[in-house]
């Protein structure tokens, strides 16, 4: 964030990467939705974009401009100007934007504040990463393909506007957010629950999987980062109940996402009613835990 007056900052983020899906038009939409995540998970508002495109030089042009399409599909939805970018030849196709938005400094979401007795929220399914291996290896089915592509192209926006409107006062008493990415929910967590010097307790049962994510698991879809992630994070997580035994499903919550759902601390009183504003707004949120006092375990998962 770069702070202008007491009243007014804005908040800068960057993020490209290779095709996670093989619609160049689909692509496109699933990189900026994820570029745009950040700005949305502090609670600010995108304001302008720069495209970022690696391209092979002798491929065909009419893939990059669906690319290009797809992108600026989202960026208008999004109510963000793209006003430029910069392009290099690469082997490797890679598309994302350098994202800048504005926010109040005074009203900033971070993965710190979050207290003892909150309620966690989640707002999307998990499972993008394994089916984004499974279609990187031609096994996916469509129905997975779909329900995973609607998620990566549904903007955080909607769920953004509920929790902290800049044109009035906030209504619920969200005390720390982030977007769940790249270190999957385990890990994402785990850096909200440092941060605010707190222990979680996440039930398994009300995380919401995406279609066909424990076939991907069963079928051994699993993505280097996933292992990444369960090789750095699984350290602060103790199993309780049932999860003990499930190898299926505690894989999951290590599982990186793409343009994935916002991690939500709120006061317990308000956790159903927020739950219900984000549902009746299109955004499948559910209370997955709650926010407990500092433990011997960083995150406890049933």
């Amino acid at each position: 964030m770069y702070k202008i007056s007491g009243s007014l900052a804005l908040v800068q983020t960057v993020d490209f990467f290779t095709p996670v899906v093989d619609d160049p038009y689909t692509f496109g939409q699933i990189a900026a939705v994820n570029a745009l995540s950040d700005v949305y998970a502090m609670g600010g508002r995108p304001l302008s974009s720069l495209a970022m495109v690696c391209y092979p030089e002798k491929d065909d042009l009419a893939v990059l401009e669906q690319i290009l399409a797809g992108g600026l599909s989202k960026m208008v939805e999004a109510g963000c100007t793209v006003i430029g970018g910069h392009s290099v030849r690469d082997p490797e196709i890679k598309f994302g934007y350098a994202v800048t938005g504005t926010i109040n400094p005074k009203r900033v979401l971070s993965n710190g504040g979050a207290k003892a007795g909150d309620a966690l929220i989640l707002t999307k399914a998990l499972g993008t990463g394994v089916i984004s291996t499974a279609i990187k290896r031609g096994q996916a089915r469509e129905e997975w393909i779909d329900a995973a592509t609607r998620s990566m192209t549904t903007l955080n926006k909607a769920a953004a506007e509920v929790i902290a409107n800049p044109e009035k006062d906030r209504r619920f008493k969200v005390r720390a957010m982030t977007d769940v990415t790249g270190f999957g929910l385990i890990g994402h967590a785990r850096e909200m629950a440092l941060a605010s010097g707190v222990s979680l307790r996440i039930d398994s049962a009300r995380v919401a999987l995406l279609p066909g994510a424990l076939e991907c698991v069963r079928a051994a879809f699993v993505p280097g980062g996933l292992l990444a992630n369960r090789e750095f994070a699984e350290c602060a997580v103790s199993y309780k109940g049932a999860i003990a035994k499930n190898e299926e499903l505690k894989t999951m919550l290590f599982d990186p996402q793409t343009a994935g759902g916002l991690l939500i601390s709120v006061s317990a009183k308000q956790a159903e009613e927020l739950a219900s504003a984000l549902n009746a707004a299109g955004v499948p949120a559910a209370v997955i835990g709650k926010v407990t006092k500092k433990g011997p375990a960083t995150i406890v998962v049933v």
